[in-house]
Parts: structure tokens; C-alpha cells; sequence
């Protein structure tokens, strides 16, 4: 068995399609359906459903790639590990991250990066936290930042990072004459615009509408907090978002913050890697510099 015909078997695994995956390996497709072939021999089992096109992995497939995935993971980190001893830590660290999130990441790495500057970090920041936790089980990423809270994160090490308060954010003319924290039944009597449903940050703010026994009907829906701040700085607009984004995004000129309370809306967000010995060199690095940064601090300032 060679790690390169295990690199050709999770190629079809993720890309479902003969040509697709020879071309994310740079082999011809014959080279690729070949070795398949010969790791099926050697295996004994037959891990592709074969048609006239991919018809997908068999039940053996399905489980047996689990492993090679595993394998090829543990591959990659022997090698970052022995790098790390003779010239320093190097190598590619894939990062997922919630869209809530994707403002104060920086916090995260940018320490690392500045302590560990010959590694590559590559982020992605539209995922929700089940796709993340689920892509971090099959060895697609090295870490993730997600709402932890109701995610099944056994099997993985959980770092909090700092907690989270949505605030709204409006233009002034919609909050003339109003200084202090708002009550939520005055918050859904403005022109709402709010992250989408389904994703954790709008859950949270549908479920404390309900403990009121309100619910909000805003005209714009969008998965982007970007995109909410844009839409408040025409003035037209309000909008509940992570105090954490006022960070890095200053508000629109024209646009005000207040609390929201009774309640307020509190959630932690932290960092998950794999568990397990050995751990990967790069994930060791971030979670040190996760837990020596004071991100929690930071994420706070506004």
C-alpha cells in the first residue's frame, strides 16, 4: 500500500467524479482508476461502486476512508514535526471558521503567524459550526472556531476563546430620543436586518424574541455581519450583530450602538482541534499561542 494511492482513493471520496479527482492529484485518470484498482487487490474489498461514471463508495469505501484520510493526516504531521526539529515550524494550517467570528480571527492568528512565519495559514470563514466540527473529523481541517455550545465535540479538545455580545446597531434618525439599553419589543418595530435562519447568530436572537414571546421579520437576510454593518451605514437600517465586529469595523458615521437587555444576548466562541496523542505540531502551536494571547480582553475593546 502506498500513501499515493491513498491520496488518489480520498481525492474520488471528496470530489465524487473520476476526472475531477485525476485532476486535483495532476495524474491522468487511468493512472488514478489504476491505482484504485490495485489498493482495492490489495485491501480485498471493493471500496468504489463502478458504472459507466463514479456511482459512489461502497459501504466498505465508506468506512475504509475514514482511515486513509487518518493516515495521510498523521503522514503530513510526522513530516511537520520533523521539519519543526531541524528548521522550524513550517507547513500549511487550514482553519475554519464561523462568520461571526471572521472579524476577530486576527486576534488568533496573527500572533501565530508572527511567532511561526514560515507556516501558511489558510482561513475559511463561511462555514457553520456542525461543518466545521464534521470537516475536523474527516481530516479536512486542523482547527476551527465555532459557537461550541450545543455541538457534539467529543473526541475533540475545546479552547475557549472569549464571549460574545450582540448589540444593535442602527442609524440615528431610528434612534431619536433613546440613550440607554433597548427592550426587544421596541428593537422588532425597526427595519430589521439580520443574518439568516439557521445560522447560530441569528438563533440566538430568535430564541430571546421568543422568551419575550416576539418574533422578528426583517426585509434583508444575508449571511455576511459585513454586509449587515453595510446595510446600517444608508441610515435606513438596524441591525443585531457580535459587539466583537466594532473591533475592527468602526460603525457608519450616522450609526449608533446600544445593549440590548432583559435579555442580553451572551455566547462563548472558541477554538477545537483533534484529540488525541501525538498531537500535530501546527495544532500544538495554535492552541499555545491560543491560550497565551489575551483574546478575551481584546475581543471585548470596542
Amino acid at each position: 500500500m502506498l500513501f499515493r494511492q491513498l491520496e488518489y482513493f480520498v481525492a474520488l471520496a471528496r470530489e465524487r467524479h473520476f476526472a475531477r479527482a485525476a485532476e486535483a492529484c495532476h495524474v491522468s485518470q487511468p493512472a488514478l482508476s489504476e491505482a484504485i484498482r490495485k489498493l482495492e487487490s490489495e485491501l480485498k474489498v471493493p471500496l468504489v461502486t463502478r458504472g459507466r461514471t463514479f456511482e459512489g463508495l461502497t459501504p466498505e469505501g465508506e468506512r475504509l476512508v475514514l482511515w486513509a484520510r487518518r493516515i495521510l493526516a498523521d503522514r503530513d504531521a510526522l513530516e511537520h514535526e520533523v521539519r519543526a526539529l531541524q528548521t522550524g515550524l513550517t507547513g500549511e494550517l487550514r482553519l475554519g471558521v464561523i462568520p461571526a467570528a471572521a472579524a476577530t480571527v486576527a486576534l488568533l492568528t496573527d500572533p501565530f503567524c508572527a511567532a511561526h512565519p514560515l507556516v501558511k495559514v489558510r482561513l475559511e470563514t463561511g462555514l457553520k459550526s456542525a461543518d466545521i466540527v464534521d470537516r475536523l473529523r474527516r481530516f479536512e481541517l486542523d482547527a476551527g472556531v465555532i459557537y461550541p455550545d450545543g455541538q457534539d465535540t467529543s473526541g475533540l479538545t475545546v479552547t475557549p476563546l472569549y464571549r460574545e455580545q450582540q448589540v444593535l446597531l442602527a442609524g440615528n434618525d431610528l434612534l431619536t430620543g433613546r440613550t440607554g439599553p433597548l427592550e426587544w419589543a421596541d428593537v422588532v418595530e425597526l427595519p430589521l436586518c439580520l443574518l439568516t435562519p439557521g445560522m447560530r447568530g441569528r438563533q440566538l436572537i430568535d430564541d430571546a424574541l421568543a422568551a419575550q414571546g416576539l418574533t422578528a421579520n426583517p426585509q434583508l437576510e444575508t449571511d455576511s455581519v459585513a454586509t449587515l454593518i453595510g446595510q446600517v451605514a444608508t441610515g435606513r437600517w438596524a441591525t443585531i450583530i457580535p459587539s466583537t465586529w466594532l473591533r475592527t469595523m468602526r460603525p457608519p458615521a450616522d450609526a449608533r450602538v446600544l445593549r440590548l437587555e432583559h435579555p442580553s444576548i451572551r455566547a462563548t466562541v472558541a477554538m477545537v482541534t483533534r484529540a488525541g496523542e501525538p498531537v500535530s505540531v501546527l495544532t500544538r502551536a495554535l492552541t499555545e499561542s491560543a491560550r497565551s494571547a489575551p483574546i478575551d480582553a481584546d475581543a471585548d475593546r470596542r
